[in-house]
């Protein structure tokens, strides 16, 4: 398995397509119950397959990803030969930047001492995909890159 089997809540989620990706390969639902009856292992197999189909399209429609944090934002944007990350840190304990207040004082106190703003890219490994699904794994979330684009416009007014 290349990512990681669906939860079953998304597998319930993609009940049709999972029917559809049965269909594909002739299994009907009669052979698809006999399945899981006589060779459970067989049926784990499917499920690992079409869990990796369905990350691989994620994956490729991913163009922003998002880790936010107590006192730290990093935000990804993922490009066609590399990732592109600014990163900003607090280290005013007192601020969580989680919370609405939080966040508005971020956004009112970005040349604070306390507040470190950093940008850098790295080119993908041999496979992009799963240098995203790693940091969706670490907590991550794809988006669609507001925040990005935001900090990214304040970066390039700065230079």
């Amino acid at each position: 398995m290349k990512y990681r089997r669906l939860t079953k809540e998304q597998l319930e989620e993609m009940h049709e397509e999972f029917i559809n990706f049965l269909a594909a390969q002739s299994i009907d639902k009669k052979e698809w119950d006999d399945i899981k009856n006589t060779q459970p292992h067989v049926a784990e197999q499917e499920i690992d397959v079409f869990s990796d189909l369905v990350w691989e399209g994620v994956l490729n429609k991913a163009e922003y990803l998002e880790h936010i944090s107590a006192q730290s934002m990093n935000l990804f944007h993922t490009g066609e030969k590399e990732m592109s990350l600014i990163s900003i840190i607090i280290g005013n304990k007192e601020i969580d930047i989680t919370t609405t207040e939080g966040y508005k004082w971020l956004q009112d106190n970005l040349l604070d001492e306390s507040v470190k703003l950093f940008t850098a890219t790295k080119a993908y490994g041999e496979f992009p995909n799963e240098d995203k699904f790693k940091i969706i794994e670490s907590g991550a979330v794809i988006t669609k890159g507001q925040l990005y684009q935001y900090f990214e416009n304040l970066v390039e007014l700065g230079n």
